[in-house]
């Protein structure tokens, strides 16, 4: 019931973001926006959730999970109504800043919670599963959001998001209290003594290093996605919900890898290998959404992205649980985080920044995810040694 529920929540988290990622560059462009403007607006989320991840970390070691999620859900669900209130590119830029402090602080704690819920379970499968959460969220939200924007209103999308966030909080409160086990007047004292040294030994690990590259890379990319995709099809001339639907695919595509016996793979593979051949495929499914122009070779793009998601997520979060000291974790997944913002804002800001068409953010976000690609098989060689 307890890890049903966790998943449940983490769909629920990625939902806001998947379910905005077809309508917030259209929604921008209603608003009058410039192209510049656009990228901006699609990144400020991003931009704000790095700086409430890494904040989160603390917060979450300190205090534990689930307070920090209690919160995270009940301040987001008022912060999703504001977007239907907006009125011009401006106030639409602030709601996303805004947007993105209020959930940035929820995953970090609810992967801190599903990492320290099963310690000594296999963490690799586990987050095989909760990467199926994220994949449902992919799948639903985007198609979604597609579907009620087109028969209703951008507005009517984020109140029923507001909504979704509210059932959140009254969910979390089913939770049990958890914290790393330390010793407590050893936990006492870091309560009051953390400082930005803490992180720094996080940041001085090689195998911590690679998850957090692996987060950067991927949100850059679903970046590039999120402000290129819609605009694309909308060049196209195809009907608004099918950038929805593309999103959908990818989703439908990882889920399924996600929950076959293939994911016991992250606990008995090396996931060094398996992060980076999962982003050679990005790359690839990304050349392709530059070259192609009809719906079949779209969905068979998003579907090789799709496999390529799912080799991504679950073994890059099993390296931050495996690297990272439990009374640390929070913290651990807080820079995690952390660095999947800033790829996601970047990917679409300097996107925008640099007037690049669709194909070209494709074809540049793919170049850039095989050259990541290869510095993290190079790493991981110097890892292998290590622990040889």
């Amino acid at each position: 019931m307890i890890r049903f529920l966790l998943y449940l929540l983490v769909f629920i988290s990625f939902t806001d973001l998947f379910a905005q990622l077809p309508i917030t560059s259209t929604y921008a462009q209603n608003l009058h926006a410039a192209t510049a403007m656009i990228g901006f607006i699609v990144g400020a989320y991003s931009l704000s959730n790095l700086f409430s991840n890494v904040f989160a970390g603390h917060f979450v070691d300190r205090s534990g999970p689930k307070t920090v999620m209690l919160l995270g859900f009940l301040t987001n669900a008022v912060i999703l109504f504001l977007y239907a209130v907006v009125t011009s590119p401006v106030q639409l830029l602030i709601v996303r800043l805004l947007n993105g402090i209020t959930a940035g602080v929820i995953t970090p704690a609810a992967f801190t919670y599903i990492s320290l819920a099963n310690l000594g379970r296999g963490s690799g499968q586990q987050m095989a599963y909760s990467g199926a959460a994220v994949g449902l969220a992919a799948i639903s939200g985007p198609a979604f959001s597609g579907i009620v924007s087109s028969a209703h209103s951008h507005e009517m999308v984020y109140v029923i998001l507001a909504v979704l966030m509210a059932i959140g909080t009254l969910l979390t409160l089913l939770l049990k209290p958890l914290r790393p086990e330390t010793d407590a007047k050893e936990a006492k004292e870091k309560e009051t003594k953390t400082t930005v040294k803490d992180y720094l030994p996080l940041l001085k690990n090689k195998g911590l290093l690679l998850g957090f590259t692996g987060a950067f890379s991927l949100a850059a990319s679903q970046g590039v996605l999120a402000y290129m995709l819609p605009l694309k099809v909308r060049a196209l001339d195809m009907e608004t919900h099918i950038s929805g639907m593309l999103m959908s695919v990818f989703g439908i595509v990882a889920i399924v890898f996600f929950v076959l016996p293939i994911n016991r793979v992250f606990d008995r593979g090396r996931n060094e290998i398996i992060l980076a051949v999962g982003l050679l495929l990005g790359a690839f499914a990304q050349t392709l959404n530059g070259l192609v122009a009809t719906l079949p070779l779209f969905i068979l793009s998003m579907s090789i992205y799709g496999i390529g998601f799912a080799f991504i997520f679950p073994s890059m979060s099993t390296l931050i649980s495996k690297y990272s000291p439990a009374e640390l974790r929070g913290k651990a997944f807080g820079l995690f985080y952390g660095f999947f913002s800033i790829g996601s804002f970047l990917g679409s800001s300097l996107t925008g920044a640099f007037s690049l068409t669709p194909n070209q953010g494709f074809i540049n976000i793919a170049i850039f995810l095989v050259v990541i690609s290869c510095i993290i098989l190079f790493v991981s060689k110097s890892l292998a040694k290590k622990t040889v």
